[in-house]
């Protein structure tokens, strides 16, 4: 009688519990999970191009023009963080060869320049700051060198991976790490004043990410073959639809980097990069020509609501701090970002859905509402194409939509449509492909007090973690 009771027990515990579905395709690194939740983040160019008012050192500016008037790390990172930014990554030594903190392995750097007497370090003045402001730090470290005579040769590999391992080791946690695509050409090489090509096997990129792995392992790196992809452009805008799949290739091809590869072999999701100016490098001819707040928004949009992150520039002038045009800017921007999800206007919404896996509440359409990262709905495997409805309070306006997947399952959804409910029939207002870390949906305001989620295709059981409604405004209008 005992054992009956038992198995009654325990049968009725296990009712309604369900597995989780399986992964479905290429899935993220835990390195890559923190990398997504960022989003946003700030760029920083600043360098011997700087005084020279150039895009590209050759590598033979002498360090002694490096001396901002007026510099303040802590100031930079107040603006990033005021913003919206969740880190900086600062170009640690562009193609010029030149390095921002005193190198042990190369005289070409800040400890030759007039700035404190040569006895400074921005590198470590910005990792501070971004401390101190609640932000990440991240690095840029260029493969090219247009200064080092060894550049092309053996002996240049030696010498890049030691700079990598100093600023792996002495500034603390970084983020992300850099490696830019520009290699070979002409260049100063310690004074030969030629032009050096390389072999697509130069740098020997396994050791050198392995260098990373082991030093930093939760930093991603941002590379062809690594964790982060390039988008394609510089322009601000990722493909629609940008998928977070890849197959890595050495030749890059712009249009492939911008969309992705639906089912790629990789999970390698594309990184927006551009400037808030026309440059890379602070030049006063371009401080009428700054991005204003509503064409950031437009880049944040195409770039963030596409699934892919926002990765700002904001380029020092010559004193050292970030010109007011582009803090007025981007500030602005900052608080019309917040404010707009600042508000959820599903909040207090009822959810349900045509099917919940295995009946079980842990899959369950409210998951989509409670803000957890963690929690998701998702359907039965044979249900690929369910539908979630939120029944608002009370009828309410909204302009943006924010859907959001369960990343660690992989990317699943490939078509979906949104409906609202006008004189009780239900009128579509949006469709579109992929979802992915994040799909943001914005255009004419729609009013209504129930929103339906179509999932239209999809390659496995949909997991769905987020659906949010915003105004722009960031106030609710009714």
């Amino acid at each position: 009688m005992y054992r009956i009771l038992c198995l009654i027990i325990l049968c009725s515990f296990c009712a309604g519990a369900a597995e989780p579905p399986a992964p479905y395709g290429a899935v993220p690194s835990a390195r890559q999970l923190q990398w997504h939740a960022l989003e946003f983040y700030g760029f920083i160019h600043f360098t011997v191009n700087t005084f020279t008012n150039k895009e590209w050192g050759y590598g033979d500016e002498p360090p002694r023009i490096f001396n901002p008037t007026d510099f303040d790390a802590g100031s930079i990172a107040a603006i990033a963080q005021e913003a919206g930014m969740k880190g900086l990554i600062l170009t640690c030594k562009h193609h010029d060869g030149f390095c921002l903190w005193p190198s042990a392995y190369t005289e070409h750097s800040i400890a030759a320049s007039p700035w404190k007497d040569g006895k400074g370090d921005m590198v470590r003045e910005f990792a501070d700051a971004c401390r101190e402001h609640g932000i990440l730090f991240g690095v840029y470290l260029s493969p090219w060198d247009r200064n080092h005579a060894d550049y092309a040769r053996p002996a240049y590999i030696t010498y890049y991976r030691n700079q990598l391992r100093e600023l792996l080791t002495g500034y603390g946690n970084i983020f992300e790490v850099w490696f830019d695509g520009a290699n070979g050409g002409d260049g100063w090489y310690g004074g030969a004043k030629e032009k050096r090509s390389i072999s697509a096997s130069y740098y020997g990129w396994d050791d050198t990410f392995a260098l990373v792995r082991e030093l930093q392992p939760n930093a991603v790196i941002f590379s062809h073959l690594g964790d982060v992809r390039w988008v394609g452009n510089e322009s601000g805008f990722a493909g629609d639809p940008c998928w977070a799949t890849f197959t890595p290739q050495i030749e890059e091809d712009a249009k492939a980097l911008n969309v992705g590869i639906r089912n790629g072999t990789h999970w390698q999701p594309a990184e927006v990069d551009v400037s808030i100016r026309p440059g890379w490098f602070y030049h006063n001819r371009e401080d009428a020509k700054v991005r204003t707040p509503g064409n950031l928004m437009n880049l944040y949009f195409q770039s963030v609501g596409r699934g892919a992150s926002l990765l700002l520039n904001l380029p020092p002038d010559r004193r050292g701090r970030i010109h007011e045009r582009d803090a007025q800017s981007l500030i602005a921007f900052g608080k019309r970002l917040k404010a707009m999800y600042g508000t959820n206007l599903a909040a207090g919404a009822s959810a349900s859905a045509s099917n919940v896996r295995g009946g079980d509440k842990r899959f369950s359409a409210a998951c989509v509402l409670d803000g957890k990262s963690d929690s998701y709905w998702c359907s039965d495997d044979e249900a690929l194409t369910p539908e979630l409805v939120l029944e608002l309070p009370e009828a309410r306006t909204f302009d943006v939509v924010s859907l959001r997947e369960y990343l660690p399952l992989g990317q699943r959804v490939d078509r979906w449509a949104l409906d609202a409910r006008v004189d009780g029939a239900w009128q579509e207002f949006a469709c579109g492909t992929a979802i992915g870390s994040r799909r943001l949906w914005r255009g004419n305001a729609v009013t209504t007090d129930s929103v339906r989620l179509r999932i239209m295709e999809a390659a496995a059981c949909p997991a769905i973690s987020e659906v949010a409604l915003h105004h722009l405004s960031g106030k609710s209008i009714r």
